[in-house]
């Protein structure tokens, strides 16, 4: 059997050959952490080549993602479908192996990383799906749920304050079964860290409440043999595992300096590597018992097959539940959601209610949760400005995890990343709160989210100068920008309690990527509606009041703002006007062009939009000879209605820039 030694040298070779063939990409991380990927993926990571998608395999996360290669050299060695000719299409268009792992696009990566500091985030929320789902559903004799989550990282993770976040909340919340690595090299891309890098991180993890194993040599099998063995014995705390390592090591010239991070290190230093690690093979040539050392398939097909025996006898003795576990990770609906989400959504029409949106939102999280016994809920310490809580809601802690609310504290962007690692993960659709303003914190984890075509749900509340007297700090007005220009993000901004109970329909049924709902602290009238219009709804954008025969002019209004022109419309006699009120127009875009053309008819060229926030997204449906009633500067403190009024989101303002499209006639 080939030496541990040569196992890791496997990595270290495809790494650096990878790397030399694209002309680009960083061989420094993967050749140091090879020995200590060795010894997790040979002895101790459960996971099945042939099947990845295998419910209890163990979760594994490369955090310091620019050390791409290594996982792309672990997937190809263990048997994945992932051939030498993907190796050497490293970081070429529409390759297996992108310059970063890409959640979709390869067998065996679990999720996108890159944006350092997020793959641990992800990790955290996978351990807690794993936690809180083996609560649920695992009964004496049976644990159906059970597994570990692996994560890399390295010094920029640690950096990185997303790190703080979530590492003090795994910690708070006990996750016994997180094992991180952390890649403890001394070195990032502007050379050694000690100038701006000079954290205790043993003593630091141990405050967050984590068991913390340090001085491993992470080139030394034994040693790293004996912390994995550790970590996994340690039950109810996550455990750091802190691993001394060379960066580029067996390159004799660049090994522990920063020329190896991000650079290919050059045909003559590969040759150079080749003599001191004692690797004679050409480029992408890995000797076939090497390989067959490497191969997991086999013991992987054993431990899938020993696992669905367990299940088939659980199933036997508790089938209500093994049949709810089942639904869940094949993230289908339940079938009483589809009727009782439409009656409910009649009966808020029917009610009335003047309320704010935030409010009809919780309303909605209370009629739906009794059919979704797979919502985990939460908010970044806002639950009762966002409001996120429902009656039934029971936290989840380090002693009873099988709840479905999470406390998340004042850590936004955490949250966002730890939801993404939570569906990531399977059995759950999580939802999280915070005000629209301090979507800012999360920004990249939602971006994440999209990119990776997730069902994440922001409930986004206080979504604009309507907040009042917080002022500017906490008024949004770019932020619906940058959402809706985010591909595959869905967003809703409801103007009454109607269209927020349709709104959390869609983003429940919505299954292709993140929903976020924009929602008002103030209170909204119910607008009255047809049984046809009611619906519209779904269609994103729809005729709210119409008027007979081809428009003058048509008014698109959003969330608080659709109340301003169905008064305007009523206020202006002398003109056949149209208001379009248009919740989601991501969802509009999706319609045929029948539809929208019937909502906006491309021969009524007077049109005007109304939305309190950054308007130049507008232009694509109001024309440049359009009008926008909309925010161009930051808000004020004040009252909020002092403050709608003194940038134009009144009546006597909004009338008059309807009536200026029609001066020149």
């Amino acid at each position: 059997m080939s030496s541990r030694f040569q196992l890791a040298n496997a990595i270290r070779a495809l790494s650096m050959d990878a790397v030399q063939k694209a002309k680009s990409g960083h061989p420094g991380a993967p050749m140091g952490m090879a020995d200590i990927a060795q010894v997790l993926w040979c002895d101790h990571l459960r996971h099945n080549p042939s099947n990845p998608e295998w419910v209890n395999r163990d979760r594994f996360v490369l955090s310091n993602g620019h050390g791409s290669m290594l996982i792309y050299s672990l997937l190809h060695l263990t048997g994945y479908t992932l051939n030498i000719d993907d190796l050497k299409a490293f970081r070429q268009l529409h390759s297996k192996t992108p310059g970063h792992p890409e959640f979709g696009y390869t067998p065996g990566v679990e999720t996108t990383t890159g944006p350092l500091g997020q793959g641990l985030a992800n990790a955290v929320g996978m351990a807690i799906a794993e936690k809180s789902l083996a609560a649920q559903f695992n009964r004496p004799g049976y644990d159906v749920i059970d597994h570990h989550t692996y994560v890399f990282l390295g010094d920029g993770c640690l950096m990185e304050g997303i790190s703080h976040e979530v590492c003090s909340l795994a910690g708070t919340l006990g996750l016994g079964k997180l094992i991180a690595f952390y890649d403890d090299n001394g070195i990032s891309i502007d050379g050694e860290v000690e100038g701006w890098f000079t954290d205790d991180t043993g003593k630091r993890f141990r405050a967050y409440g984590w068991h913390v194993i340090g001085d491993v040599d992470g080139h030394d099998p034994e040693a790293i043999q004996q912390a994995i063995e550790l970590a996994k014995a340690e039950t109810a705390r996550p455990t750091m595992i802190c691993c001394k390592t060379t960066i580029g090591f067996g390159s004799p010239n660049k090994a522990g300096k920063e020329d190896c991070h991000g650079a290919p290190l050059g045909n003559d230093e590969i040759e150079l590597v080749r003599k001191e690690l004692n690797w004679p093979h050409p480029p992408f040539e890995i000797p076939e018992e090497i390989m067959q050392a490497w191969d997991a398939r086999e013991n992987g097909s054993k431990l899938e097959s020993e696992w669905n025996d367990t299940f088939i006898a659980y199933r036997e003795v508790y089938p209500e539940l093994a049949a709810e576990l089942t639904r869940r990770l094949s993230n289908r609906i339940s079938g009483d959601f589809e009727s009782a989400a439409k009656a409910y959504i009649a009966k808020t029409q029917e009610a009335a209610e003047g309320i704010a949106t935030r409010k009809a939102s919780q309303n909605a999280i209370e009629a739906f949760a009794p059919f979704l016994p797979e919502f985990i809920g939460g908010s970044a310490d806002l639950a009762g400005s966002n409001l996120t809580k429902w009656r039934d809601c029971k936290a989840i802690t380090a002693e009873q995890a099988d709840g479905n609310y999470l406390y998340y504290g004042v850590r936004e962007f955490g949250m966002c990343a730890i939801m993404n690692g939570i569906k990531l993960h399977g059995g759950f659709i999580p939802f999280g709160g915070t005000f629209l303003m301090f979507m800012e914190y999360a920004r990249n984890a939602v971006r994440m989210a999209a990119l990776m075509k997730q069902q994440v749900i922001y409930v986004f509340t206080h979504d604009s100068i309507g907040l009042g007297e917080d002022g500017p700090t906490h008024q949004p007005v770019e932020q619906l920008t940058a959402l809706r220009s985010t591909p595959n993000m869905v967003n809703w901004r409801p103007c009454d309690a109607t269209e927020t109970a349709v709104a959390w329909k869609s983003a429940i049924e919505h299954q292709d990527g993140p929903s976020a709902l924009i929602l008002t602290r103030q209170g909204l009238p119910t607008q009255p509606r047809t049984k046809e219009q009611l619906a519209m709804i779904a269609k994103g954008g729809y005729v709210l009041a119409d008027c007979e025969g081809k428009p003058d002019l048509i008014i698109i209004a959003t969330g608080s703002e659709v109340q301003l022109a169905v008064q305007a419309k009523e206020q202006i006699s002398n003109r056949k006007i149209r208001v379009v009120s248009m919740p989601s127009c991501e969802v509009f875009e999706k319609q045929s062009n029948d539809y929208k053309e019937s909502v906006l008819p491309a021969g009524v060229t007077k049109r005007m939009a109304i939305e309190a926030a950054y308007g130049d997204f507008w232009y694509k449906y109001v024309g440049l000879n359009g009008v926008i009633v909309s925010m161009n500067q930051f808000g004020e403190s004040a009252p909020a209605g002092e403050l709608l009024k003194e940038f134009g989101f009144d009546i006597e303002n909004v009338v008059e820039k309807a009536q200026s499209l029609f001066v020149s006639e």
